[in-house]
């Protein structure tokens, strides 16, 4: 056991080596690095982290069976999400020279805002408009932060920016009311418009790549609306000129929310459509069905399309199946889970890792 202050996390088969500070964990050392290991609920529950250690101890405390396996561990698998190095080197099967180079903004802690205002925009969803009193948070369109409040007793939980980088640094969140979610129902109950608050981020590897050049399918529940909305904003607002079709689901028409931008954008964009399937209500100007049942319908061929897809599991899964037996390929199929919190009361939220 190492007894000096770092570590070093060595990345095979490339050969880069991160330090990682004593009491860190493998994900934190190396996204302040800037390295885009996927990683979803970072709390050992969801396995999106979980690489091979081929060398070095490590304690990740305990973490679930189903995002790791009985099997997995005697193989050598770990979760990254939890892993604390207790050797002065830990290597891990991560990266290849091409993978492993730095690409995200290394997350920032503490940073302070204020709410300049808080909206109703759904049942039970509450919007937040946060603006920066200081430096302004770097982040890709898909990432998410994590808020609650240290003093007051409300834990931090993740919540997606459900809008591209502005120059301002406004960032947006949607904000689902949880019965048994402290921390949505603290900000759905007590917190105000004017109210300053700490957030730390950005996190997540749910972005897209700018660079692709192919039509691009958005499937999204619930507040998994608000990352795909984020990626949406920014591939318009650069100029991407594929077409752009974005499938939204809900149970019924009161859980719809952000109708109008995705009109305003219906509108000012030839490119972009949109449409919006009810799950457990027929009514006049909606589609009504699950997904799995519908998109055979409206995209029957997805070979060529990027797919992103944002919900629940559940959700989530059913999108990935259906996309895939569409001819959606594997390397152009980008979702975003979410799932409950080891060790809280806390159930499955209703956006992206552990939103509640």
């Amino acid at each position: 056991m190492t007894s000096t202050m770092t570590s070093q996390i060595v990345l095979h088969p490339s050969g880069k080596r991160i330090d990682c500070a004593l009491g860190d964990t493998v994900l934190a050392a190396l996204e302040a690095a800037g390295y885009a290991l996927p990683n979803n609920c970072r709390a050992g529950a969801c396995g999106e982290c979980k690489v091979r250690v081929r060398s070095g101890d490590f304690d990740q405390g305990m973490v679930l069976d189903m995002a790791l396996s009985p099997e997995d561990r005697l193989e050598g698998y770990g979760l990254m999400c939890m892993a604390k190095p207790l050797s002065e080197e830990l290597v891990i099967e991560w990266g290849s020279e091409d993978d492993a180079r730095p690409k995200f903004f290394p997350p920032s802690q503490n940073m302070l805002f204020v709410v300049v205002s808080k909206s109703f925009c759904a049942t039970r969803v509450v919007e937040l408009r946060l603006r920066p009193v200081g430096a302004l948070l770097r982040y890709w369109p898909g990432q998410y932060i994590t808020l609650g409040d240290d003093g007051a007793g409300v834990p931090y939980r993740a919540y997606s920016m459900a809008n591209a980088p502005r120059p301002d640094g406004e960032i947006v969140l949607q904000v689902a009311r949880s019965d048994d979610g402290g921390t949505s129902a603290w900000v759905y109950d007590t917190l105000a418009a004017g109210d300053r608050v700490k957030i730390n981020g950005a996190y997540g590897t749910f972005v897209g790549d700018p660079t692709v050049d192919t039509p691009v399918l958005c499937l999204a529940a619930g507040t998994g609306v608000a990352p795909v909305l984020a990626l949406a904003e920014a591939a318009l607002r650069r100029g991407f000129r594929r077409p752009v079709s974005f499938l939204v689901s809900a149970r019924s028409a009161d859980e719809v929310y952000a109708g109008g931008m995705l009109s305003w954008w219906h509108a000012k964009y030839r490119n972009f459509n949109y449409q919006v399937t009810l799950t457990r209500e027929e009514r006049a100007g909606y589609l009504h069905g699950r997904v799995d049942a519908i998109l055979p319908l409206l995209l029957p061929d997805l070979s060529g399309h990027s797919v992103f897809a944002a919900g629940s599991p559940e959700f989530v899964d059913a999108c990935v199946s259906t996309v895939r037996k569409l001819g959606a390929q594997d390397a152009l199929i980008h979702s975003e889970g979410f799932f409950p919190q080891h060790g809280t009361d806390e159930d499955a939220a209703v956006a992206s890792p552990l939103k509640r």
